[in-house]
């Protein structure tokens, strides 16, 4: 019994002093530091586009055209695809939960083409947006309120 506990009691010694000179080490070459540091989102990837730029513009009720307030998300997003002309990006078009399929479906294809158009005015390539509409069969969030149905009236970019 005595002998476990000695056992145990070096054990734990080892165990210690193996991760008191991992970190010793780490810190006299910087690799801690570095390993911990987190370089950001990879440039041109729908991580940059969303903390640098915005990913999604909104709609009032039953319309489909760029609202005043939302035009300058899409001008920052006609921006960053200059600057990455190897990105391609899908306009995805949302309604809220009211209407029937048919009338969502196609006013989600309006959003996501008056998105589109808003790029392509602002110098992106046609050929590098393609368009797709949900309708209200994707909500952000979920709930009968006009704060939900806010959110769900959108056109989202997304990365391809």
């Amino acid at each position: 019994m005595l002998n476990t506990k000695v056992m145990t009691a070096f054990a734990a010694l080892a165990l210690l002093a193996a991760c008191q000179s991992s970190t010793a080490d780490n810190a006299a070459t910087g690799a801690g530091a570095a390993a911990s540091t987190s370089a950001g989102p990879r440039p041109g990837s729908q991580e940059d586009l969303v903390a640098n730029v915005g990913d999604r513009v909104f709609f009032d009720t039953d319309e489909s055209s760029i609202r005043a307030d939302q035009r300058t998300v899409l001008e920052r997003q006609s921006a960053w695809l200059a600057r990455y002309p190897q990105v391609t990006v899908q306009l995805e078009g949302h309604a809220d939960e009211r209407g029937t399929r048919e009338y969502n479906l196609a006013l989600g294809q309006r959003r996501a083409n008056a998105a589109r158009d808003v790029l392509v005015a602002g110098g992106t390539a046609g050929a590098r947006i393609s368009t797709i509409s949900y309708g209200k069969d994707r909500p952000a969030a979920l709930g009968s309120t006009d704060d939900a149905w806010a959110q769900n009236r959108r056109a989202v970019t997304v990365v391809r």
